[in-house]
């Protein structure tokens, strides 16, 4: 039995090391899915699980333990940025911007009750209590790459090894900080006087997509006269308005038209543009008319084709000239479950889905161009992760002076690669990355580095863990918590609806997303029938992500140390 004994007594070999990290693992993604009142911890349970091994003595070397931290923090937050990138600066669109400022007003409200809480309640002499508070935000709004940023600032204020375990914080008030979401944003629809239904009938009446983006398809009758003899490209210049013209039905016959097709009186033309202009194009080439082209003498295929070849990546559409090279038209690009209108500027990107109309031989010769292999797309492209990695850890280590500030404010670990990760997700296809991965692919990378960065983090916590909480100042972490937690998503929620009037449910989604708070996010799916919930998460999450991480930084180099 010397063997077993030696397995899980000798912390300096590989094999303890491992089998150490994936009991904790394991038993913490199994608990984190039992559900108490339909709401569950999740994979943050791994952090508790972490935090008993450390308690019972169960270890590993710190050097291990600091790597596997730090290095799955990497991931985590690498992976997050991708996921974001390309939505991110989309998100500051329209209505989106309120979103994002009321979004940022939540995470500085957050802060604010944060130090409040630390004067009322804390000896602000210690230099300890700060730190430990900041965890405790973190945990407060369940935002876990915020504690990993703040794990690693203090590394920079602290001499080696005095650093606070501010994971025992972040545990206190993580579990009420998920109720508490939840709980505030019930209540904010008793303070708002709220009606589900009504907030139901307002969705209903609104259109779900951007009419200037959501691709609308119909049939006309030529019966303009001033359009006789004219060219589909002068037709296009003088309106002023994207359209694709895909088929043609002239005299009986079906053709794919280009720029230089001409239009006759009679001609019953296939139109796709943008919703917002469907009434104008209308209006100036004629009548909508019922066609079947099956029946026409010349059969026409539509086909989508998925693009996966990377040379591809970053081309407009006017670029490739369908039309006139390849002899078919593409009416639409689907992205990320999104349909957009072919506008000729609109670049393509590895994971396209584009709609091809014209004769079968022809689509076919465009597959080939475009890739239309599945396959490929499951290979995810590693040397694209680690190059935005490499570069991620060089822009982080980067010093910035700033006036005042004891040293310069530098990203770190987690801030670095987050912004770079964005950059590539957005405008990766520029220098040619491709940044495209399967949504499994991400998931799995992503889970992987925060299950590591939890196991380390609760490790490292469990030896001290007993003194700091429970004979400590655990209850005030829990306490405090939850004030951090519920006073801006009351004050927040009820001025987005009463003075910006907006949506409950876009509320819910809004304040989800501001936490980057995924149960919350769910349980206000589950209230509507709609996407708005998922439309508000999905606009100011990216922006909510960055600023947490940021802010975690910021305020350990600015307020903490001793």
């Amino acid at each position: 039995m010397d063997w077993l004994i030696n397995l899980f007594t000798n912390t300096e070999s590989v094999a303890h090391i491992a089998i150490l990290y994936a009991i904790v693992i394991a038993v913490g993604v199994l608990l984190g899915k039992i559900k108490v009142g339909g709401i569950s911890l999740g994979v943050t349970f791994v952090l508790f699980a972490g935090i008993v091994a450390g308690h019972i003595g169960q270890t590993a070397p710190l050097n291990i333990l600091t790597f596997l931290q730090d290095f799955g923090l990497i991931l985590f937050v690498f992976m997050i940025g991708l996921q974001v990138g390309p939505g991110f600066f989309a998100s500051f669109r329209k209505g989106g911007i309120t979103l994002n400022v009321l979004a940022c007003a939540a995470i500085l409200l957050n802060i604010g009750v944060m130090f409040a809480c630390y004067f009322i309640f804390f000896d602000t002499s210690d230099p300890k209590n700060l730190p430990m508070m900041v965890g405790t935000l973190y945990g407060a709004v369940t935002n876990t790459p915020g504690l990993g940023a703040a794990t690693e600032a203090l590394d920079s204020v602290f001499p080696k090894g005095q650093a606070p375990q501010i994971a025992s914080g972040y545990a206190c008030a993580y579990p009420l900080g998920v109720l508490g979401i939840i709980g505030a944003t019930i209540l904010l629809r008793y303070i708002c006087h709220i009606s589900l239904d009504k907030e139901e009938e307002v969705l209903n009446k609104e259109s779900e997509e951007d009419a200037h983006v959501k691709p609308h398809n119909m049939h006309l009758r030529v019966t303009n006269s001033y359009l006789a003899g004219r060219s589909i490209k002068q037709i296009h210049d003088f309106l002023n308005r994207d359209f694709v013209c895909s088929r043609v039905l002239h005299d009986g016959h079906v053709s794919i038209p280009n720029g230089q097709t001409t239009l006759e009186l009679g001609d019953i033309v296939f139109i796709v543009c943008a919703e917002a202009d469907a009434e104008a194009i209308k209006a100036f080439i004629g009548p909508e008319e019922q066609v079947e082209w099956e029946k026409q003498d010349q059969p026409m295929v539509s086909k989508r084709i998925v693009v996966t070849r990377p040379s591809i990546n970053g081309k407009t559409l006017g670029q490739m000239h369908f039309s006139t090279v390849y002899g078919v038209n593409v009416t639409r690009v689907t992205r990320q479950g999104m349909d957009l209108f072919a506008n000729p500027h609109l670049a393509l990107q590895v994971g396209d889905r584009v709609m091809v109309v014209g004769p079968e031989n022809l689509v076919n010769r465009v597959s080939s161009v475009l890739g239309n292999s599945i396959k490929r797309l499951d290979s995810p492209n590693i040397a694209t992760i680690f190059i935005g990695i490499i570069v991620g850890i060089l822009f982080g280590s980067l010093p910035f002076a700033v006036p005042g500030m004891p040293m310069p404010l530098k990203l770190g670990i987690a801030g670095g690669p987050l912004v770079i990760a964005i950059l590539i997700g957005r405008y990766g296809y520029k220098v040619h990355l491709v940044t495209y991965t399967t949504t499994s692919a991400n998931t799995m990378l992503r889970e992987i580095g925060l299950v590591l960065f939890l196991a380390s983090v609760g490790i490292k916590a469990g030896e001290g863990f007993w003194d700091t909480v429970v004979r400590g100042d655990g209850l005030k972490y829990v306490y405090t918590g939850f004030i951090i937690t519920v006073i801006p998503i009351l004050i927040v929620g009820t001025i987005a609806r009463l003075k910006y009037k907006f949506n409950y449910f876009t509320i819910m989604g809004m304040i989800a997303g501001t936490y980057t708070d995924p149960p919350a996010l769910a349980y206000a799916n589950q209230s509507c029938s709609k996407e708005a919930p998922a439309v508000g998460y999905s606009t100011v999450y990216p922006l909510s992500m960055f600023l947490r991480i940021f802010t975690a930084q910021l305020i350990i180099l600015l307020c903490c140390g001793i």
